[in-house]
């Protein structure tokens, strides 16, 4: 496809993983400077100088504006936009470097991260806002169905981008698009970030289940119900039950569940196959990010009254007191009691709703992405 050449302001990103590069790459596409940080120098040399990631994203060339360096103040300097993706309960002592190097000016933060941090269960955009003691009108979170390495191939998809600023929303979304990668927008951080977290507990099941030889019956019952819990569980924390159904909630669901690509599913397929926590997390050479936050998020849960027999179940198999073969959330009752499909939120039970979500994109994709301010 086609490149811009760079007319756009320098933005950073903070991270040299596989998502992390790759956001590089849509910005550079998009039209942007981009400098990247990296912690180990000679993966900050290979971006630099071979406009490649090998390790992370094998095989794809990397943009002639795309630079990298291992020095943080070099990659921070002059940037007008920060993205940052780093492991997420690596945040907050990522950020203790950054926050000297931010403070007087106003260039705006985006997460790139899909986690809830384990001691204090805080999204990433609230570990962000303390850490760095910003107005959260310069935060933004980007989420949706974006596996990296497809994205890198430069395989069309989309994402959100959602801040309490919707002028902040707009600018990040104006910045992160190109020819394969459009951005839309909202103001439902809650949402959208819990979207993000929840559904890579989802694709952990799904993998388990998966690794075990469960069929197609099993995997879309619990990716079902897995949604109504995503729903359930972001309602009552202060979400738009619209913003599960849209990219950040039932697109990422989709795409993490059922590709091979995701290290979630991945992971819950190693435990699926009978390997101890232990050692899928020797084997990941990635952050599987849902397996951090399974504890945390049902600490949340439970705050709230809000029942969650998948996640549950997850947190069963990986503490070694449930066999993979048993697992069956979707089956999981309290008694005998026939129950309502529906969530607890009756506004997004109907199918209707979804109805309602999905015809919404497709009328943005057609009008270019502008009109409503929800994805």
């Amino acid at each position: 496809m086609s490149r811009k050449a760079p007319d756009g302001p320098k933005v950073a990103v903070i991270g040299a993983g596989s998502w992390g590069t790759t956001f590089g790459k849509i910005l550079a596409d998009g039209g942007a400077s981009v400098t990247m940080w990296a912690r180990r120098p000679e993966l900050a040399h290979e971006i630099a100088e071979g406009k490649r990631n090998s390790e992370y994203l094998p095989g794809v060339n990397l943009p002639r504006s795309m630079t990298a360096t291992a020095h943080l103040s070099e990659a921070l300097d002059g940037a007008t936009q920060i993205y940052i993706s780093v492991p997420s309960q690596a945040l907050r002592e990522s950020l203790k470097a950054v926050r000297p190097l931010v403070a007087d000016n106003d260039a705006l933060l985006i997460s790139l991260m899909k986690g809830v941090e384990r001691r204090s269960g805080m999204r990433m955009s609230q570990v962000i806002e303390q850490e760095l003691a910003c107005d959260p009108a310069r935060i933004a979170v980007a989420s949706g169905p974006n596996l990296a390495l497809e994205i890198a191939r430069e395989q069309p998809t989309a994402a959100v981008i959602s801040s309490t600023s919707q002028e902040t929303a707009d600018a990040v979304a104006r910045r992160a698009r190109n020819a394969y990668f459009r951005s839309f927008v909202n103001t439902d951080v809650i949402g959208t970030e819990f979207g993000g977290v929840l559904k890579n507990l989802i694709a952990v099941a799904i993998g388990i289940v998966d690794g075990v030889g469960y069929g197609e019956n099993t995997k879309a019952s619990i990716i079902t119900r897995g949604l109504v819990e995503m729903t359930d569980f972001a309602v009552a924390y202060g979400a738009q039950p619209e913003t599960l159904q849209g990219l950040a909630g039932l697109g990422d669901l989709i795409a993490t569940c059922q590709s091979p690509l995701s290290r979630n599913n991945t992971a819950g397929r190693l435990l699926g196959q009978g390997y101890s926590f232990q050692d899928v997390v020797k084997q990941m050479q990635q952050t599987a990010e849902g397996l951090a936050s399974v504890a945390p998020v049902l600490q949340l849960a439970k705050e709230v009254g809000v029942e969650m027999p998948i996640v549950e179940q997850v947190k069963r198999v990986l503490d070694g007191t449930m066999k993979p073969q048993q697992i069956a959330p979707h089956l999981t009752t309290d008694d005998d009691t026939p129950r309502g499909e529906r969530t607890q939120n009756a506004q997004t039970g109907g199918g209707g709703a979804l109805w309602r979500s999905l015809q919404r994109a497709l009328d943005q994709l057609r009008n270019g992405g502008r009109g409503v301010a929800g994805d």
